[in-house]
């Protein structure tokens, strides 16, 4: 894989929510990586390890999460081609939560000795990693009050417009929809309902004619009609367009 198309995924990302000058660009091609590939169901970073690399992900869907003692499973995000979800490990030492692959997904593992270099270098890199990271704060946010205060029907219906928000930010979704490489219990993990719920809500969304699901492929015949369902403002993302 061609360094710099591989790194295309983070330059479309930190794009998306913030200007980059030239030189920035090129420093983060620069960045040295060691690309691995992970198959589904696969953890990147367990929680307890003491990482010395941040993910990128280059290729694929991945998620954070947190087995309980009891053994059940709550999914804390979904992330894409262009995140990198263990950046506080930056200055977190351990890490309090697990991350793995849901589908099969190329990681670029970036030192964490070479992360701080280009931010000394750079410091306008340091304050768009840092915007990314506040951004990931507001997305848990929101998360929180859907699973808190929304219906089944809103929490999926929001998720769905986030992901189509998100994945078209950085030319991984069309104007009408996405792959998504989500089974129907993960997104029960992720919005604590039951494989049962998400899949009666599923069937009702179809029915009013707000998606079509087939084989991994989510098509949005009616965007603001799904907006209207899920209660949905892209406020929280922060995105530059």
């Amino acid at each position: 894989m061609h360094k710099q198309a591989s790194l295309n995924p983070l330059l479309w990302k930190l794009d998306s929510i913030a200007d980059l000058s030239d030189e920035e660009k090129r420093a983060v091609l620069d960045l040295p990586m060691n690309v691995k590939i992970f198959e589904a169901d696969s953890d990147i970073v367990r929680d307890g390890d003491r990482p010395s690399e941040c993910c990128l992900v280059l290729s694929g869907f991945i998620c954070r999460y947190k087995i309980l003692s009891d053994g059940k499973r709550q999914i804390m995000g979904f992330y894409i081609p262009g995140d990198i979800p263990d950046l506080q490990s930056l200055h977190l030492k351990v890490m309090d939560n697990s991350i793995g692959a849901l589908a099969t997904s190329s990681i670029a593992l970036i030192p964490h000795e070479s992360l701080r270099a280009l931010l000394e270098r750079h410091p306008g890199l340091g304050a768009v990693l840092w915007r990314d990271t506040l951004i990931d704060a507001a997305m848990f946010r929101a998360w929180m009050i859907g699973i808190g205060r929304r219906s089944a029907y809103q929490r999926i219906a929001h998720l769905l417009c986030e992901l189509q928000m998100r994945l078209r930010a950085v030319g991984l979704a069309g104007e009408h929809g996405y792959d998504l490489p989500v089974t129907q219990n993960e997104l029960g993990d992720a919005l604590g309902l039951s494989t049962v719920h998400v899949n009666r809500v599923l069937q009702d969304l179809r029915s009013e004619g707000l998606i079509v699901l087939r084989g991994g492929t989510l098509h949005i015949p009616d965007w603001e009609a799904l907006q209207a369902a899920g209660d949905f403002d892209s406020a929280y993302l922060h995105l530059k367009r």
